[in-house]
């Protein structure tokens, strides 16, 4: 580690302009140490110095690098595409001698033309840094992007504006390329659920009354939305007991009958797991004292439940909505 590296990660350009690497890093979606990576083994570094240790870089700086991140992205070995970004022509290099035909552009060139990156559509720029980072399977990268999104935006914007449109993304793209890009999606979604474990604070102690019991239907195993729930009700101080994917009726119905819930969600990806019946169960199970039993809450999440809509059972349709339910009744 050098000395220069919190003059380099302030967050305040160097005088005479340009960027610092942290501000660059930014801009790029990667970690300060993938630029740095970058300048030392193959010489993408910046131009212009400032008093010996202020590292600026200038557009063209940024715009090479830009399209080193364009090159990976497709597959490309770094250090090929290294090698084009440095080769490529930026507007305020000298142009050809007269007479002189530009280079044709490489097979692994024209390939990335074929729109082989993930189609985010109206994004928040996060989004293309992380998909950029999950593309190149750059875990050091993906986590940092992460970390800061979770921590600049609060966990429910940053799952609702960052993640999820490039888990939706990847997921697309693995639909339309066969079974490439499977490791893309599995990738991405445990960064994501690791994120989630260090952002959020510890489980908070049982309340009588308050505690929320979340599960995915027997069968069904995409546990990350409730990963997230987990962690957002984490953050706001509430009990959560998360039994994870495909947890057997037998299971679920211990695990009600141990805590006395205040509400139960029921996480279905798939229609094909959805169940009206064990929702309508769970719903209707009964603790405490003679007199004055209670009921949990169940709360039917997921795609799943569309079309299996249960009568007098709420059916949140995101991730605050889902929060803001549980609040209203474990908060009693």
């Amino acid at each position: 580690m050098g000395p220069n590296r919190d003059v380099e990660e302030s967050g305040s350009a160097p005088r005479g302009g340009g960027l610092t690497t942290g501000e660059v890093a930014r801009r790029l979606g990667v970690a300060p140490t993938t630029v740095r990576t970058w300048d030392r083994r193959y010489g993408l570094g910046p131009t212009a110095h400032t008093g010996g240790r202020h590292r600026r870089w200038t557009d063209a700086d940024v715009a090479r690098l830009e399209r080193m991140c364009a090159l990976t992205a497709t597959g490309l070995p770094p250090a090929e595409a290294a090698q084009l970004a440095l080769d490529a022509v930026m507007p305020d290099a000298p142009a050809p001698r007269e007479g002189t035909a530009p280079p044709p552009a490489p097979a692994a060139r024209r390939r990335s033309r074929a729109g082989s990156g993930l189609r985010l559509g109206d994004v928040r720029q996060e989004c293309r840094g992380v998909a950029r980072a999950a593309l190149r399977l750059d875990a050091a990268a993906l986590d940092e992007l992460l970390r800061t999104a979770m921590e600049e935006y609060g966990l429910v914007t940053a799952w609702t504006e960052v993640i999820v449109p490039t888990l939706q993304a990847v997921g697309r793209k693995w639909e339309n390329s066969g079974e490439r890009y499977v490791e893309v999606e599995h990738f991405l979604s445990w960064h994501v659920s690791g994120a989630l474990r260090r952002h959020a604070p510890p489980v908070a102690a049982d309340r009588p009354g308050a505690t929320t019991v979340l599960a995915c239907v027997p069968a069904e195993n995409h546990t990350l939305p409730l990963e997230v729930l987990a962690a957002a009700l984490a953050e706001r101080g509430l009990p959560v007991r998360m039994f994870g994917g495909a947890l057997p009726v037998e299971s679920l119905v211990a695990a009600v009958r141990r805590t006395g819930p205040a509400a139960v969600g029921l996480w279905a990806q798939s229609r094909t797991t959805a169940s009206r019946p064990l929702a309508q169960h769970v719903a209707a199970m009964e603790w405490g004292v003679r007199g004055a039993r209670r009921k949990p809450v169940v709360l039917t999440l997921g795609p799943g439940w569309a079309g299996q809509t249960v009568q007098g059972l709420p059916r949140p349709s995101g991730l605050a909505e889902a929060v803001t339910a549980v609040e209203s009744v474990a908060l009693r």
